[in-house]
């Protein structure tokens, strides 16, 4: 018999991504504060995605049960029309973009996927959605950089973009040697966002709750 503490698990959470244009974009307008806040925790480009919940640390066994659910309630769900705007922060703390565009539709989606994972079962801390993108994190006595870096994305209006999958990503076991890294455990296309390959502006294979 496993032992509870030998137990595989995982940190897990449910998300959107923006195609990478749209990144490329925030990250253009983000450039000056790239260039004088270097000290911040800044999340790398292909890491930036709208979580819809996080789970917390899971058994591994129970985030691969997910997987069923999830795959058939993004074949049943439309995708979204959606845009990055603005930038703000949470306590000076974490610098973010703003969503603008479906806002009732994401929601919506965010409950339905929140109802899937209490139907397997499993249990999260339910949170409020507050649409965002998550850019950077502050270093211990920084109080200066996240409000300096939320100034440059003041007027910063991305252009409109079309949800693609639905993505179910997942941590490095626990335990395991060298930083935790993330990368989607499955990833399945949004009901209406079947374009041919040449119209996709790319997919996101890692994030970083």
């Amino acid at each position: 018999m496993t032992e509870p503490s030998q137990i595989a698990t995982q940190h897990a959470f449910i998300a959107l991504a923006p195609p990478d244009d749209a990144k490329n974009e925030l990250a253009h307008a983000l450039s000056p504060a790239y260039a004088t806040c270097p000290g911040l925790r800044w999340n790398r480009i292909e890491d930036w995605h709208i979580t819809l919940v996080f789970l917390g640390e899971l058994p591994v066994r129970a985030v691969q049960r997910l997987r069923a659910p999830l795959a058939d309630l993004a074949a049943a769900r439309p995708s979204l029309e959606l845009a990055l705007i603005g930038g703000g922060h949470f306590d000076e703390r974490v610098l973010w973009s703003g969503i603008r565009g479906d806002l009732d539709g994401l929601h919506e989606l965010a409950e339905a996927v929140r109802a899937r994972v209490r139907e397997c079962g499993i249990d999260f801390t339910e949170r409020p959605l507050r649409p965002h993108l998550t850019l950077a994190r502050a270093r211990r006595n920084d109080n200066t950089s996240i409000t300096a870096s939320a100034a440059c994305l003041d007027g910063f209006t991305g252009r409109p973009w079309q949800t693609e999958r639905l993505h179910l990503v997942g941590s490095t076991e626990r335990g395991r040697p060298g930083p935790r890294r993330y990368q989607d455990v499955d990833a399945w296309p949004l009901a209406a966002g079947h374009w041919p390959e040449a119209s996709r502006s790319g997919t996101v294979t890692d994030s970083s709750a």
